[in-house]
């Protein structure tokens, strides 16, 4: 299905909320920027979420005694919390606060978030389909991209601590992989 096409379908009184899913570097953000320029084009009203403007402090995700692998998937972001006070109001609510991660000062700064009464709510990020968020959503795209082409994306400084990703970023994914089947349960499957 095209961008368009699947834009087009989407119901102008309601309120769906749409998972941009991926694992890192797979095209998530160049994609939500392509799906926002069509959104107005077509004078469809929407809101982006990135759910990494919603990881907890360093010393909550970092140094904490479990494998780096463990720390990223579960301790990267409070689940719990964000499913009561945000997958749980995305649908209903029309404002609600919520803390945003500001990374200079690893602190959070809370924010009114106000969104349209119709329109197209979008959550970006990686992980979107555990168990704790998946119901939330009415459709779900998983954006697919062979690990070696995501990681040649990277930084060229960022390439050179390989042992990281092996430890910390591609074991979560091989985790969040064969436990949560994200590319069998999404609705829609791209390439990137």
């Amino acid at each position: 299905m095209e961008l368009s096409e699947f834009i087009s379908a989407i119901p102008s009184q309601d309120r769906p909320i749409l998972g941009i899913d991926g694992l890192s570097r797979s095209g998530k953000t160049t994609f939500v920027e392509q799906l926002r320029e069509c959104l107005e084009q077509e004078g469809i009203a929407y809101h982006i979420f990135h759910i990494d403007d919603h990881i907890v402090e360093r010393k909550r995700r970092y140094h904490t005694g479990f494998e780096e692998w463990y720390e990223y998937f579960h301790l990267q972001w409070d689940v719990q919390w964000l499913r009561e006070n945000f997958f749980g109001k995305l649908a209903h609510d029309k404002q609600f606060d919520l803390p945003f991660y500001v990374p200079h000062t690893d602190t959070h700064d809370t924010k009114s978030v106000m969104l349209p009464k119709a329109g197209l709510i979008i959550v970006e990020g990686v992980f979107l389909q555990r168990k704790e968020w998946k119901e939330y959503y009415d459709h779900i795209i998983f954006l697919d991209c062979p690990r070696e082409k995501r990681f040649m994306r990277e930084s060229e400084i960022t390439k050179q601590n390989r042992e990281k990703f092996e430890k910390r970023y591609w074991k979560a994914e091989d985790y969040y992989m064969e436990t949560f089947r994200p590319l069998e349960s999404a609705d829609f499957v791209l390439k990137t």
